[in-house]
């Protein structure tokens, strides 16, 4: 992805129970690389989706370069060129991961 771009982030989300239900699906990043340290993962989206017995939803996020950004050592919001890990998981310790690059 540009540093101006953007990218869609998809995972299918599946109910194996036998009751209707909710689940919040979350969208976590993590920068490999940067001039300051990042959280572990950090929280970027997400959205509780219904989904009955045996149901099975794809749901979508959209990831752009500002929303990769962080504050710098001047204190000024920046996106930086590097390796990001993506997940997309019920909470913050599980989920599925993903790769992408921002590129100048």
């Amino acid at each position: 992805m540009n540093v101006g771009g953007q990218l869609e982030v998809t995972a299918d989300v599946t109910n194996s129970g036998s009751r209707d239900g909710d689940e919040v699906v979350q969208l976590y990043i993590r920068a490999q690389t940067g001039s300051v340290t990042r959280p572990v993962r950090e929280l970027k989206a997400f959205r509780r989706v219904h989904l009955k017995a045996g149901e099975r939803q794809t749901v979508t996020f959209p990831l752009n370069g500002a929303a990769v950004g962080a504050y710098n050592e001047q204190m000024k919001w920046t996106t930086e060129p590097g390796k990001f890990q993506v997940w997309i998981a019920p909470d913050s310790a599980r989920g599925l991961r993903g790769e992408f690059q921002v590129v100048p």
